[in-house]
């Protein structure tokens, strides 16, 4: 997948109260980038990432998302609590909950699959060296909280946990926790779920209030920085329109089941245009052509949808400071004009 941006996101505000309450009962020190995240409505991944870092440093004890995700409230997580309370099943909350994840922490997608038996929770995309063993541990935990405390099913059976890093010195912790095997040194950290449980009712559900809550959810999504799905899918789309020679924006719209007015909305929400996005990913898609020493550069011109060669050399120029033939003989031994 190519990125169009180095974005890690950021993280609910309530969040920076969970952990505030969590080292108040703890007997912690408050730090001080824990303190100056207290008036903010969202924070940086990487500050939410430091701050953990340093409870963990401070407490020194196991599992320590576990415990953090023992003091979590509806008001850490904000509406999207009150909209899964306000759901008929745990189906139905689940799917809320992927709507609106990006909510609780924009940056990397939601990813949920179900294999019949089986729904798998996990996120994706979010690079292993911005991840620790804590905010994977948090994550899925406050998965679990959400299910049981939110939504009442204290005797809810998973089916299994993953985590990517490496085993502790005391697997049984986490085991006695999630009460199902938990695996460690995996592909990915992951929520194994029974789809036997998805039907599940949920006793305080009331329709009308969720539609209210969801339109108020869909307002604050509208204003996040980065709508990271949503790019992932403008930028497929870019690329496959390219492939085809249907890259205008009305056609691109389309694919993405919106307006063009919409689309340019929520482009300049991130102070862009689609002329630029289109532009980036030409760039990144140009860079890896050069790098294929068989082709010319009047075929990479007509793969980018341009009419002549003439007119993609400046555009890359205009881009790099460089030529199409510089950049190519700085980045290969193989040159072909």
């Amino acid at each position: 997948m190519i990125s169009l941006k180095d974005y890690t996101g950021s993280v609910y505000g309530g969040l920076g109260h969970l952990l505030f309450a969590f080292c108040q009962a703890k007997g912690l020190v408050i730090s001080k980038k824990l303190q100056q995240v207290q008036n903010l409505e969202r924070f940086d991944y990487s500050t939410w990432r430091e701050i953990l870092t340093d409870i963990d440093q401070q407490y020194q004890r196991p599992a320590l998302g576990l415990e953090i995700a023992e003091y979590v409230e509806p008001k850490h997580l904000g509406i999207i609590a009150y909209i899964a309370m306000s759901c008929d099943s745990i189906g139905e909350a689940l799917n809320r909950y992927y709507d609106f994840h990006r909510l609780i922490y924009d940056g990397s997608p939601l990813k949920v699959e179900n294999n019949q038996q089986y729904l798998s929770i996990r996120w994706e995309d979010l690079p292993v060296e911005l991840t620790t063993q804590v905010t994977n541990e948090i994550a899925i935990a406050l998965m679990v909280q959400f299910l049981k405390r939110f939504l009442g099913f204290l005797d809810i059976q998973l089916h299994e946990v993953h985590f990517s890093h490496a085993a502790p010195k005391d697997v049984m912790i986490y085991e006695r926790y999630f009460k199902c095997k938990v695996r460690f040194s995996q592909a990915r950290t992951e929520l194994f779920f029974p789809s036997s449980e998805l039907n599940k009712p949920i006793q305080q559900g009331d329709q009308t209030l969720q539609l209210l809550l969801k339109q108020q959810a869909q307002a604050l999504l509208e204003k996040l920085p980065n709508t990271t799905q949503l790019d992932e899918r403008l930028q497929q789309a870019i690329l496959k329109g390219l492939q085809t020679n249907h890259y205008q924006i009305e056609a691109i719209a389309d694919v993405l089941n919106m307006s063009v007015r919409r689309l340019q909305k929520h482009l300049q929400s991130q102070n862009s245009t689609y002329q630029q996005r289109t532009q980036e990913v030409r760039l990144l898609l140009a860079k890896q052509y050069l790098d294929d020493p068989h082709l010319s550069l009047k075929e990479i011109a007509l793969l980018l949808c341009y009419s002549e060669q003439s007119a993609f050399q400046r555009a890359f120029k205009l881009w790099t400071g460089m030529t199409p033939q510089q950049w190519r003989q700085d980045h290969s031994h193989y040159i072909k004009n």
